[in-house]
């Protein structure tokens, strides 16, 4: 303790061993630093304390951070982990019975909790396959199979809401005696009218095949879609309000997908945050941090190097671009922006011509079906999914395009990435919110006549059940392209690379598994699956199975067909970017859940909420038969002045949150300024050795080593040491 205390509260007594320490770079920043406040403080204070002063002096040594840890994760042999435990004990005093059984059951409980943890991760899905992938390809591969895993997860969670508080009553009432109320319609001349598309008489084959492809014939009047719903009321021990419970379902499983999406991307985002903090260490971290150990592969380590490469030429090519930038005179910076400006032009003409063409198909398809002529088995698949292959080939050839685009853009390689990504992801987003605007702007129009029910009931008696079959054929067509891509597309461009010598054929080369395009995929499928819940509430049922089988499609398809793509894509920064593009989804598919739920008119001849005018006119009902005083805190809950007085608290808390950061952060600066300061310490070390080795060797040159000295490591060591010996002794 003399030595340190002798640097920070130096007193001119201390020893001239001291001298060298002074001479450190942290020690020179330290007393500059207390030059401002040295006057205020020598007034307050008096004289400033020496290493010898009684106050200094009598100071107990502060506890290391390893002496907070628990014994065995010490870095020590088990007999002085012993030891130290029973120091540990001994410094806290004999426990009495009580105390020794709380240890012993916080012991056995802590175990308890190790051991089910290594259960769960045991019983992981997937476990084996996602070991293999990490070890064949890394973890930026890794990332992917993970993400598709956890959206497996999600997607059983949230048909085991749909299943319980939905089917699972409607299952139970039809097959035993309870008494029941069906949802009624007030108007019952002409809003309750509801054939379906059940065909009659003699069935074709192809007709079921085609059934089972878009959701109509037979399909439509089953647990697969919103209209067979028709409970209002089970009447049991309890009363079961089914409109109430398919509500709560919907809005549960939409805030449960939020939570868990967010947590997730919560260590992601500090992960990213401290990475971007500091572009300097990027250099250091990819060349001494950057290796995958779990590569156990020859290719995939060949591989590895070549992406690490990759990724020092990009930084690298970042840093040209950004002093190119800074070099930019006022014309290149307006020829630029110019450039940028039309560019973006075309792209959003892109985008609107792709969303015109969604929206033409859209109504040609519904048209068509509203005609019921019959034509050829493929001309009507191709009908009923004429929407679906619009949106399909405009998500193709937009990436394309955008590819193209971007290298005339002048950006940096990395900002390259996130923008066509970024701009890939409104494409098939927003290709969803055309669709759904094209089908409402049908749903909601009458042009020959006034709407009487409130929606254009003639072309849609049951719009929800018809909103649900549009998503169910979007799901069932994006399974069917990912399955083709890989079956005819892969397989066969890999049989040719291997067995064809054709130089175009070896420039083509093996497909790459690119990451985001792939994460893009099942992306617009889980959004697919929010929106369709609510009208399909079996749809996520059909998505988990559809992922398990795009799972193992994939899986067999990277290992066989597939090579990592040149352009790596990180795991840490992956992960956040693949919930950052998740939660984005999550936004667009609320809402028109939301308006449907809030402003369209509830179909009058099917679904559980025939008797309401809107789906959320159930909770104000219910809320009203709530006794009063429940009702009161309920409406007061919902009252203006409630709303103004959370956004205040909300708005202090987020201030707090803000300035607890600011203080982090300016922490965390000064932390790093300490850890310059120690490498300008060893730098400054490394010199003095440098120069107490001539000295030793302008003294002794006997002591010189020999031309060949490097040949043998520990006589080039022993020459090393020596001065160092020497030069802490001096110390």
């Amino acid at each position: 303790m003399d030595a340190p205390d002798a640097v920070f509260f130096p007193d001119r007594r201390a020893p001239a061993s001291h001298l060298l320490l002074e001479q450190l770079p942290s020690y020179q920043s330290l007393l500059y630093r207390r030059k401002s406040s040295s006057s205020g403080s020598t007034r307050r204070r008096g004289r400033q304390p020496s290493i010898n002063s009684g106050k200094w002096a009598e100071q107990k040594p502060v506890h290391s951070g390893e002496e907070l840890k628990p014994v065995r994760e010490l870095p020590k042999s088990m007999q002085e982990k012993r030891q130290e435990k029973q120091q540990r004990l001994q410094q806290g005093g004999a426990l009495t019975g009580w105390g020794l059984w709380r240890l012993n059951v916080h012991r056995s409980l802590k175990r308890l909790k190790e051991d089910g943890m290594d259960v769960l991760s045991s019983l992981q899905l997937w476990r084996a396959d996602i070991h293999l992938i990490e070890g064949m390809f890394g973890t930026g591969i890794l990332s992917y199979f993970s993400f598709l895993r956890f959206l497996v997860l999600l997607n059983f969670i949230m048909f085991l809401l749909m299943f319980v508080f939905v089917m699972l009553p409607v299952i139970i009432t039809s097959h035993s005696a309870h008494n029941v109320t069906y949802s009624s319609s007030s108007n019952v001349s002409a809003c309750s009218e509801y054939l379906g598309s059940s065909r009659q008489g003699l069935v074709v084959f192809h007709e079921h095949i085609t059934d089972l492809l878009s959701g109509t014939g037979f399909l439509e009047h089953t647990y697969l879609f919103y209209g067979y719903y028709k409970l209002e009321f089970i009447h049991s021990h309890f009363t079961y309000n089914l409109p109430l419970a398919y509500l709560l379902a919907t809005v549960t499983y939409l805030l449960l997908s939020l939570v868990w999406i967010v947590k997730r991307s919560a260590a992601g985002f500090k992960r990213k945050l401290i990475q971007d903090e500091d572009r300097f260490q990027s250099f250091c971290n990819k060349v001494f941090a950057g290796w995958d150990f779990c590569i156990t592969n020859e290719n995939a380590a060949r591989l590895k190097r070549s992406s690490l490469l990759y990724e020092l030429k990009m930084d690298l090519e970042e840093e040209r671009i950004k002093r190119k930038m800074a070099n930019r005179t006022r014309g290149e910076k307006c020829r630029i922006y110019a450039l940028r400006a039309a560019l973006n032009l075309f792209v959003m003409a892109v985008l609107v011509a792709c969303f015109y063409c969604i929206y033409e198909a859209t109504v040609f398809s519904q048209r068509k079906q509203a005609e019921d002529q019959k034509s050829n088995f493929l001309l009507e698949l191709v009908v009923e999914y004429l929407p679906s292959i619009v949106i399909t080939l405009a998500n193709f050839i937009t990436p394309l395009i955008f590819n193209l685009i971007i290298n005339f853009e002048d950006y940096s390689p990395a900002f390259e990435i996130r923008f066509t990504l970024m701009r890939c992801v409104f494409m098939r987003l927003a290709s969803i919110g055309v669709l759904l605007f094209s089908l409402w702007d049908q749903i909601t129009s009458c042009r020959n006549s006034g709407c009487p029910c409130g929606y254009n009931h003639q072309l849609y008696p049951c719009w929800e059940t018809h909103i649900g079959q549009e998503m169910y054929k979007l799901v069932i067509f994006d399974f069917l392209i990912i399955a083709a891509v890989i079956i005819f597309v892969e397989f066969p461009r890999k049989i040719i690379v291997n067995y064809c010598d054709c130089g175009l054929v070896k420039w083509w080369g093996q497909q790459e598994f690119a990451i985001p395009q792939n994460v893009l995929e099942i992306v617009y499928g889980q959004t697919i699956c929010w929106i369709g819940t609510f009208y399909c509430p079996l749809l996520p049922a059909i998505n988990t199975v559809k992922y398990i089988l795009v799972f193992y499609l994939k899986k067999v398809s990277l290992v066989t067909n597939c090579r990592p793509a040149t352009r790596p894509f990180r795991a840490s920064s992956s992960n956040f970017f693949f919930l950052v593009v998740l939660l984005i989804g999550l936004a667009l598919a609320s809402v028109p859940v939301i308006v449907s739920i809030a402003e369209i008119r509830s179909s009058r001849a099917c679904g559980p909420f025939m008797s309401y005018n809107t789906s959320w006119e159930v909770v104000p009902r219910v809320v009203s038969q709530l006794p009063p005083s429940l009702c009161s805190f309920l409406q007061a809950l919902a009252s203006e002045a409630f709303a103004v007085s959370f956004f205040v608290i909300t708005c202090l808390g987020m201030f707090y949150v803000i300035a607890l950061a600011g203080a982090h952060k300016r922490v965390i600066e000064h932390l790093r300024d300490q850890l310059a300061m120690e490498g300008h310490d060893k730098r400054f070390l490394i010199q003095k050795l440098c120069q107490a080795q001539q000295a030793v060797y302008a003294h002794s040159p006997e002591r010189r080593p020999p031309r060949g000295f490097r040949g043998n490591r520990y006589k080039a060591g022993m020459y090393l040491v020596e001065p160092l010996v020497e030069l802490e002794m001096q110390v």
